[in-house]
């Protein structure tokens, strides 16, 4: 469990140092791009190990139909990230299509996995991107809505969603989870 909680608190740090200390940041030039970089990719090496390590109890036991729900909620979480980088419609609507993605993803985990190790692995990836919506909410304004997106970004952005889940679900069954049910 202690790994998990280092990679926790390295994701955080490193994510977080931008907007808590902008000047120390930006004092550091393109080197402290490298730092953070380190900080986060060391994070997720650190959360993988602990948790692929981790014996802990089982807290609660979810049903079986959750895993359809945590299924649509991955489409949806998929679609949401690709939708970031296309800027499709759903930009204009939600301020933070990444951050709202990632706490998808991290919801879809927490209804499936019952273990303490997934309450604090999904649960500490939830909290840390609540945390910085607000902060960037604090710190930049909103920004004027995009314009309306062509068709085509739409479409691309859900076959992307659609490829990228299936790829995810290979992976996952190669790593012996069954996300298909």
């Amino acid at each position: 469990m202690a790994l998990i909680v280092l990679g926790l608190a390295l994701w955080w740090g490193a994510h977080l140092f931008k907007r808590l200390a902008p000047a120390r940041r930006a004092a550091m030039g393109d080197a402290g791009k490298g730092v953070v970089t380190v900080g986060i990719l060391a994070g997720v090496v650190l959360m993988v190990i602990g948790y692929r390590g981790n014996e802990a109890p089982d807290l609660w036991y979810p049903p079986d139909f959750l895993k359809h729900v945590n299924n649509l909620l991955m489409l949806f979480a998929f679609y949401l990230y690709a939708a970031s980088g296309m800027k499709t419609r759903i930009t204009g609507i939600i301020r933070h299509p990444q951050l709202t993605a990632v706490k998808t993803w991290a919801v879809a985990h927490l209804l499936v996995n019952g273990d303490l190790a997934s309450v604090v692995l999904f649960g500490g990836i939830l909290a840390w991107a609540v945390v910085e919506v607000i902060v960037i909410n604090r710190a930049e304004p909103r920004p004027p809505a995009p314009a309306p997106a062509p068709m085509g970004k739409e479409i691309g952005a859900l076959v992307g969603a659609v490829v990228v889940m299936g790829l995810v679900g290979l992976v996952h069954g190669w790593l012996g989870v069954r996300p298909w049910g």
